[in-house]
Formats: C-alpha cells, structure tokens, sequence
C-alpha cells in the first residue's frame, strides 16, 4: 500500500433501521476515505449518524448499499486469514468505558484474551511481558498495580486507558475513539488525547475520532481533518486549520458560533448564528433539497429547499462543502424569513 492509497474507503454507503414498518435513513451517499497514518474527525450533533459511520468503518455494522473497501478492495470479498486480518486491522474504543470492559474479569484477563484468541504471545512469560507493555504504553504504571485489579476499582480514566489498550493487543492499523473522553473527567481528557496522538506516532496508526466538541476536534485533528455530519450526511470536510478557520457551510458555521472562546470577555460578546428553527427534522421525515434548509439563516426558497447539494470544493475555499449557493459558484445571501 502506498502512502496516497486510501487505508479505508466508503462509497456511496447508506445505512437504514428499521422499528416497525418504519425505515430510518441514518446515512445518505458517504463517501470518505481514511489515509494511513491520518487523523481525522468526525463532527456533529447527536443523531447525525457519527457513530453508525464510526461502527461500519470498524466492520460493525454493513452498509445497506455501498461498499467498504480496505486498501483499495471490497471486504466482502475477502474470506479466511484475510477476513480475520482485515477485522482485527480496525478497532473500536467506545464512549462508556464501564460498560465496554466485562465487570467479572480483571485487567490482565481483559487484555490477554485477545492476545491468546490471535495467537499474538507464544507463552504465559510472552503474555505477561505483552501485558505490562501495553499498559505502561498507556500509561498505567506501575502496571503490578492494575493488572489484578478489576475495572470498578478503576476510575473512569483508567478504564478509558484499559479500552485502548486492549485495542491495541491486536496492532490494528486504524482506530475508531467514538466519543472516547466524553464520559471521563474533564481535567485528564488533554493526557488521553496526548497519549492517543503518542501511540499514532509509535505504531503508525490512523485514528478517527467521534465528537460533538468541536474545539476538542480542533485540538486533536488540527494536523489533520475534520468532517462536519448533519441528519446523515457529510457537509464539509477539510483540512482542520480550513474548516475553523474559514467555515464554509452555514451549519459549521452556526456550531463554531456556539463554541466557547479561552477569553471570558469575547465569550460574553460573541454571538450565536441566529438559524430560522432550533429543532432538528426527525430521521423519518428529512427535508427536501439541503436537509439544514428549514434551519439555515441563508435559505434561498425555490432553490435550497429543491436540490440536494454534492460535497464540491468551491472558489471561496479549500475544503470540501455540501451548499448549493457556494458550490454553484454565488455567494450565501441572507435570506429575511
């Protein structure tokens, strides 16, 4: 594989569910491709299909139509120790910690299962050897003190670490953090994801990383990219510093408004995007044309409201944008609703 060969790739993936006679369409025509060594965010609010995206490029779930390809190749098509290979090179670290790791064994059974399960030690001093570096890459030393433990004697922190490590036991090449400091204390979310950005570095991992918090995604990814997810769909995606610095769709745009600055005093000053409705369309009856249409303070009836936009690049800027006035080649006006 090369370095400009894409590690994972989804094209035209769409995901439904069904409750009832009801089919929801949680992903819409994604297309996104994963390079290796690459960080990379996804964004949004909650129910736009972040997770659902996180959990098809892991091998969770399929798509309903679509393909997944893994250097270059549809994983369907790939059967045996190519399979296996395939599934343990992407892994998933979930947001609850306590509820991702089994209550009834310790640290060290935890970790050494899939050790044992991929034949990835040769013996018991191989396997112990594995154990204590895996949590001191981690960072949880000393490790004699975890190993035994179980995992409600373990904060929330550690038992973000332990998920992590045990993603690691397989060496995947990618590794997908579905909102992977969201449920621990605010004041040790900058070590885990320093500790993550160290452990892309020693294994030459690709991370995809889950989040609502667009400043977190901005600290993390800002050597990376960022793509912004609304009711299914990819909206934008850039370069970091290109999609901060120079929002081009009018939905980044209304979520870095809401975004707290360092400084209390432009905090108080600054103003949230005013959008014409606060409410989110449900799943089961999407908006025609531009599904932010209803909510956009720069909808243009006739036109908005019609069409569905393409992620296109436009004259304006670098990234990627899904908004028929920009990639049309004119400009978002304000409309007076």
């Amino acid at each position: 594989m090369t370095e400009q060969q894409s590690l994972i790739e989804l094209r035209h993936v769409y995901r439904s569910f069904e409750k009832g006679r009801v089919e929801f369409p949680v992903l819409q025509d994604i297309n996104l491709a994963i390079r290796p060594k690459e960080v990379l965010c996804l964004v949004g609010e909650s129910g736009c299909g972040k997770t659902t995206t996180g959990k098809i490029i892991a091998g969770l779930l399929k798509p309903s139509s679509g393909e997944l390809l893994y250097e270059g190749e549809n994983i369907e098509k790939f059967r045996g120790k190519r399979r296996a290979q395939v599934r343990r090179a992407t892994q998933l670290v979930h947001q609850d910690p306590f509820s991702s790791l089994n209550p009834s064994h310790t640290i060290g059974q935890i970790l050494g299962y899939p050790l044992k399960r991929h034949r990835m030690v040769k013996d018991r001093v191989e396997l112990r050897r594995r154990i204590w570096e895996l949590l001191t890459l981690v960072d949880l030393t000393p490790p004699g003190d975890i190993v035994n433990k179980y995992p409600h004697q373990l904060s929330g922190g550690q038992r973000q670490r332990v998920s992590i490590a045990r993603a690691l036991t397989v060496d995947p090449n990618l590794i997908v953090a579905d909102e992977a400091v969201s449920m621990v204390d605010v004041s040790i979310r900058i070590g885990i994801l320093k500790m993550l950005h160290n452990l892309r570095d020693v294994f030459d991992l690709s991370i995809v990383l889950i989040t609502h918090d667009l400043a977190l995604a901005k600290y993390f990814a800002w050597e990376g990219r960022i793509a912004v997810m609304y009711l299914g769909r990819i909206v934008e995606i850039g370069r970091t510093p290109d999609v901060i610095g120079n929002p081009a769709h009018p939905y980044t745009q209304a979520l870095l408004s809401a975004v707290p600055e360092a400084d209390p005093s432009i905090t108080r000053s600054k103003e949230p995007m005013k959008l014409r409705s606060d409410e989110i369309p449900s799943l089961t009856a999407i908006p025609s044309g531009c599904a932010f249409h209803p909510r956009c303070p720069f909808h243009q009836p006739g036109f908005c409201d019609v069409a569905s936009p393409r992620l296109g690049v436009t004259k304006q800027h670098q990234q990627n944008v899904a908004c028929l006035p920009l990639n049309s080649g004119g400009e978002l006006v304000q409309h007076d609703s």
